[in-house]
């Protein structure tokens, strides 16, 4: 209260005593309505409900970006270890090949190596009689045979010619093993 609303004996006027009142009034209807909201346990319990509520939905996508996160990374290390392995894997088949090429020819080159000339001359000359045995046949075959097999036959010959060193060596190779077999069991 200030001085010149007060008379001279200090009491307030009948004007300020309503002011105060009114402003009393509303405090303490705002002091009423805060007790009230602290009793009222249900809206509380609700609040905190609602609160929790939020607070495990924000957890909850929060777990889920990390799950899709880890799991992408899963799968990426999944794939570079595969890309890996298939890489090995491949280096590997490669030089097994190439070893296997490598003893095969050493095989061969010793089976030649240790074959006896009159052998190696033999094999030749078995070779040449299979040849000219092979040429008569086709003839006598071509002869009798109609045409849409002999179209069939023709592109077989023309696949076995393709392959024709591997298999020219692979005969004399078994005719070689043949004959040393044979000498060595008289």
């Amino acid at each position: 209260m200030n001085d010149e609303s007060q008379n001279k004996m200090g009491t307030p006027t009948p004007e300020e005593l309503r002011e105060q009142v009114e402003r009393t009034r509303d405090e303490l209807g705002q002091t009423v309505e805060a007790l009230a909201a602290k009793a009222d346990i249900k809206a509380q319990a609700k609040g905190k409900a609602e609160a929790v509520k939020a607070q495990a939905a924000e957890k909850t996508a929060a777990v889920k970006a990390q799950a899709a996160e880890k799991t992408a990374a899963v799968k990426e290390q999944a794939a570079e270890k595969t890309a890996a392995v298939k890489e090995q894997a491949a280096v590997k088949a490669a030089s097994a090949s190439g070893q296997i090429r490598e003893k095969t020819g050493q095989a061969a080159e010793l089976v030649k190596d240790r074959t006896p000339d009159a052998v190696l001359e033999k094999t030749a000359q078995a070779a040449a009689q299979v040849r000219e045995s092979a040429a008569r046949a086709e003839q006598y075959a071509a002869d009798r045979t109609p045409d849409p097999l002999l179209e069939k036959a023709g592109r077989a010959a023309t696949a076995a010619r393709a392959n024709r060193t591997p298999l020219i060596a692979g005969g004399a190779l078994l005719i070689a093993f043949l004959l040393i077999r044979r000498g060595r069991n008289r």
